[in-house]
């Protein structure tokens, strides 16, 4: 397994990350596919207060307690879950952050948090209230490092110019080229990592059955899936292939990816994967044409 470096911090990520929203609630395995995937080099485990109401930070707490020495916790805070269980608002402000973060720290028996992000935002937030509370954080020693997890370009661009933020999580695949247009190079100039999340496209880029995916017919979608399958051959396996394409781009850290069966973590980074040529991702750039935003520019 390959480590890189996360932005200006000192984290050094597995190129590979586990994405812990996919972990199953109440499933027996879960502590033994947490622990085959530190065996297979993965480090870093994402997971948000969110998920299934706190319990996916509970599994991962239980999970991890007594390997917290090898590994990077990144979990998640802004959402507040309404006292009736119907849903969540979005809540930025420093005091539900200040909250939060103790919750989190004892679901996950921990005395410290990682990567703490931000789970969302808009330009309308009080963000440097949200700041303040990322800093006061830093100072007390509960959190080592914060990001955000955003796929608004306004709302990067913000963070950027007004925090120290170490991390940018956001969606990228080849059926998601959105962040090329801008966000990348900036979070490339400005030494703030890019953890990439979806990078399977829902599996569409992995064997599962073609359908359509954000603007793009079905018939797109399968010519890019096609030249993901030319470009694999018999060099590794699908997954390998489109996690490579996201891992060329210098700004990205790490491929954040869910995993709920040992098979699936032994397809993707069981093996070590074998970069892309510049031919080979020219290739698979030139399958389909690039997104854009259309919103939140």
């Amino acid at each position: 397994m390959l480590y890189h470096q996360l932005g200006k911090s000192t984290l050094q990520v597995s190129i590979i990350g586990f994405g812990c929203m996919s972990l199953e609630e109440n499933s027996p395995g879960n502590t033994a596919l947490i622990h085959k995937a530190i065996e297979l080099g993965i480090n870093f485990f994402d997971t948000a207060d969110l998920y299934q109401k706190g319990v996916n930070e509970e599994m991962v707490g239980k999970a991890l307690k007594e390997k917290r020495d090898r590994v990077i916790i990144a979990t998640k805070a802004g959402n507040q879950w309404r006292s009736d269980g119907s849903g969540w608002d979005w809540n930025p402000r420093r005091d539900h952050i200040l909250s939060a973060v103790e919750k989190s720290l004892q679901r996950l028996q921990t005395d410290y948090i990682d990567l703490y992000q931000l789970h969302g935002g808009t330009t309308d937030d009080p963000i440097d209230e949200t700041i303040d509370a990322f800093e006061k954080l830093k100072q007390q020693g509960k959190i080592r490092y914060y990001g955000i997890s955003s796929i608004r370009p306004n709302v990067i661009r913000e963070y950027v110019k007004r925090s120290n933020i170490v991390s940018v999580m956001m969606q990228y695949s080849l059926l998601d080229r959105r962040p090329e247009e801008e966000c990348l190079n900036l979070l490339l100039q400005n030494n703030i990592g890019v953890l990439a999340r979806g990078s399977l496209a829902k599996g569409l880029l992995a064997g599962k059955p073609v359908t359509g995916f954000l603007n793009y017919t079905a018939e797109e979608v399968k010519k890019a899936a096609d030249t993901v399958r030319q470009v694999t051959g018999n060099r590794q396996t699908l997954s390998q292939t489109a996690v490579q394409f996201v891992l060329k781009h210098p700004a990205i850290t790490s491929a954040i990816t869910g995993f709920r069966t040992i098979d699936q973590l032994t397809d993707l980074p069981g093996s070590e994967p074998t970069p892309l040529s510049d031919k080979q991702y020219k290739m698979l750039a030139q399958s389909i044409p690039p997104n854009n935003y259309d919103v939140h520019r």
